[in-house]
């Protein structure tokens, strides 16, 4: 079973019987904590331009647009996966600070599982030291204490790699009290591999096929309803 958290900020929920609370909550990054598609939107439209392609609707982008680009491009752009790379960047690095906009609630999430004693991290398909630039602008370094991007380990998710790092030298072992927490089936998929609970927010009520076959342990509308989770 996987319960959806209903209502909103302040809903009284509690976990289901027999789950143990976390000791750990991993968080993705894009979309989960902070809201970027508008700049994913714009790269992937300036690089499908750029190279004579039809550039990809905004909803296409978000139904399209998942795993690390390393993963990605080779099947979408062929021969010309490192031209397309060089201009995703370009846009990137140009926009995507100025337009980082925090999810409503998840300063407050992020707080509030500092307060009840987890270690806190990010584990994402963003870049590492784009991801870690973006952290440090919202100075939210008091609460998170690593972050993980793509390239950083040897494989992107879904490989549980980028999870097996967050958590060396922690002394936490990936099980049921490690929370996988995102939007997407390579979050999902990232936490089975690794032993994790998986943890979906946002998103459609009706599971998709694809995220059927991972399902999520947990769901929750939004960084509120976690909160409330919590």
């Amino acid at each position: 079973m996987c319960p959806l958290l209903g209502g909103g900020r302040g809903r009284d929920v509690s976990l289901p019987a027999g789950l143990k609370p976390p000791r750990a909550i991993l968080f993705d990054w894009d979309n989960t904590l902070v809201n970027t598609w508008p700049t994913i939107v714009q790269c992937y439209h300036d690089t499908f331009t750029a190279l004579g392609l039809t550039p990809w609707t905004a909803a296409e982008v978000q139904d399209r647009a998942h795993g690390s680009l390393r993963d990605v491009f080779p099947s979408l752009f062929g021969p010309r996966a490192g031209e397309a790379e060089q201009i995703f960047y370009e846009t990137f690095l140009r926009i995507h600070i100025e337009r980082l906009e925090p999810l409503p609630g998840a300063d407050a999430l992020l707080a509030h599982c500092q307060s009840l004693g987890c270690y806190v991290a990010v584990v994402s398909n963003k870049v590492g030291t784009n991801l870690r630039a973006e952290l440090a602008h919202l100075g939210w370094g008091k609460w998170i204490s690593r972050a993980v991007g793509a390239k950083d380990a040897a494989r992107d998710k879904p490989a549980p790699d980028p999870i097996f790092m967050a958590l060396d030298g922690t002394g936490i072992a990936p099980d049921e009290t490690v929370w996988m927490v995102g939007d997407t089936l390579a979050d999902l998929k990232c936490a089975y591999a690794a032993g994790c609970l998986p943890v979906l927010v946002g998103g459609a009520e009706q599971l998709s096929a694809a995220l059927l076959e991972h399902p999520p342990r947990l769901r929750a509308r939004n960084c509120h309803e976690l909160v409330a989770l919590l």
